[in-house]
């Protein structure tokens, strides 16, 4: 079985029991970053009750610990192989990114399309994600949305995406980093238009701050703060009616 496991985006509470009780089953757990997985973990660790990991546990019978391994971006086919080869000789694994849901501008789509090719069974153990929480968190429509994921660094292909949906009517989610934030909904401005937007940054987590208002309005705040953190930009559709004013 190969499991996809939602890891909280901020707030450490957010995690699933269901997706504890699968964290501590499983044979392998492939991480985007072992290091802040193994930091998750060692936080989960009383409701995971793992047991600690010293030489001649398992030949007295001590339940072992899940092993760590990495599968991120930069993972080519090898890791890939290896990880089908373990699902193969029937091990359990599961995939975690460093927040949110596996495949959600995360790395696993090679592994997923790889395993289900195999006739491996696949399944998604469901949790945080940073789309629709800022969705829900918005005040924009939520009933129709595309998510866009993350825009290209380069402003001649961003536009270009931009113009690609600036004809839908209904809402817009994409992801951001704190450098190109300003750039983008500068952009956003000039080919959508100055509709209703929200920024929601560092979502779940202590700063959490979502600033609501025309994407005018937006350019503005943002150049009067500029906000650090993971960013979340929510956009309204074409031609909806403003829910702000």
């Amino acid at each position: 079985m190969l499991y996809l496991v939602a890891t909280p985006i901020g707030n450490l509470k957010d995690v699933t029991l269901r997706a504890l009780e699968i964290l501590k089953s499983v044979d392998v757990i492939a991480c985007e970053d072992t290091r802040w997985s193994g930091q998750l973990l060692k936080h989960y660790a009383p409701h995971l009750n793992l047991p600690p990991a010293r030489r001649g546990e398992e030949r007295r019978g001590v339940e072992k610990k899940p092993r760590l391994i990495s599968f991120h971006d930069h993972s080519g086919p090898g890791r890939v192989r290896e990880i089908i080869s373990l699902l193969k000789e029937g091990k359990h694994v599961a995939l975690v990114s460093d927040g949110g849901t596996p495949l959600i501008s995360d790395p696993g789509f090679p592994l997923v399309r790889e395993a289900i090719r195999e006739g491996i069974r696949v399944e998604a153990v469901p949790g945080p994600t940073a789309v629709v929480t800022a969705l829900a968190a918005s005040g924009l429509a939520s009933e129709r949305f595309t998510f866009w994921g993350f825009l290209p660094a380069k402003s001649s292909r961003r536009k270009r995406e931009l113009e690609a949906a600036a004809s839908l009517r209904h809402t817009l989610v994409f992801f951001e980093s704190p450098h190109r934030l300003m750039k983008s909904i500068e952009e956003m401005r000039e080919i959508l238009g100055d509709r209703e937007a929200a920024i929601c940054r560092e979502l779940t987590k202590k700063f959490e701050e979502i600033v609501r208002g025309s994407l005018q309005e937006l350019v503005e705040k943002t150049k009067a703060k500029r906000p650090l953190g993971e960013i979340v930009i929510v956009v309204a559709g074409k031609g909806r009616k403003k829910v702000f004013s």
